[in-house]
């Protein structure tokens, strides 16, 4: 990567957050801390405002622009891919999202890309075997609690059909086994639960903030499930070793 192409691409993840951190950058394009300085310099040379908080990174100063991204053609075309996986995996509400997204993406590609997208997108979809779609429209409203922190209401119905009401902090969204899971404190059972998204009948955001303040991060919750699980593989392994259990 050139310096211009660099200097582009810090600029970019710098937008792309809220504060960014000189070893964030030099981690993400291999190259020492001293460099990221000089890069930053020469960023806010051309008249860039980017400034710094300590203990937190730079940031872009509130109110600068920067001019319409351009995309090379390989860039549209996965988000092009992405769409059709979209339509396959996310809900309702996503979807919606995502198909003004790119439509604002294809608003800035060159004439010749346009005509290369419209094609390729006849050869790319989803298939849904038996008409089985994501007919739920949660997600967005879930991943606006999980931003804001506040606590939703939803009905929800068991894998035997049963329906409760829960209030929920949810720490995070995990998508696994072809559905959308949400991973929440349940103040119902007092301890995180896993539910999926698909069994969820109704949801209310209340906009009351958590009233739990020492949550566990999403990462620290996968990480307990996995070490239950491979515990769980071994002591069937041992099982099934000791004939105690037949292996399928």
């Amino acid at each position: 990567m050139n310096r211009i192409d660099r200097l582009f691409a810090i600029l970019t993840t710098i937008q792309s957050k809220k504060y960014v951190t000189a070893d964030f950058i030099a981690d993400k394009f291999g190259m020492s801390v001293r460099t990221v300085y000089r890069d930053i310099k020469a960023l806010g040379e051309t008249g860039i405002p980017i400034s710094f908080e300590q203990g937190k990174g730079y940031f872009l100063v509130q109110g600068y622009f920067l001019p319409p991204v351009s995309f090379t053609n390989e860039e549209a075309n996965a988000l092009l891919l992405m769409e059709a996986i979209t339509n396959r995996f996310a809900d309702k509400s996503v979807q919606k999202h995502y198909a003004t997204a790119l439509n604002k993406v294809k608003a800035v590609l060159r004439g010749t890309q346009k005509d290369s997208v419209e094609q390729l997108s006849e050869t790319i979809t989803s298939y849904s075997p038996c008409g089985q779609e994501n007919d739920f429209a949660y997600l967005t409203e879930i991943q606006n609690a999980i931003a804001g922190k506040t606590v939703l209401e939803i009905e929800y119905q068991n894998f035997a059909g049963d329906v409760s009401k829960r209030e929920l902090e949810v720490v995070g969204l995990v998508f696994y086994a072809l559905n959308w899971h949400v991973i929440a404190w349940c103040w119902m059972r007092n301890e995180y639960r896993d539910f999926r998204a698909s069994r969820i009948l109704r949801l209310r955001n209340t906009g009351n903030a958590f009233r739990k303040t020492d949550h566990i991060e999403l990462q620290q919750y996968l990480t307990h499930l996995d070490s239950l699980y491979k515990e769980g593989m071994a002591h069937h392994q041992a099982a099934t070793e000791a004939g105690t259990v037949t292996a399928s």
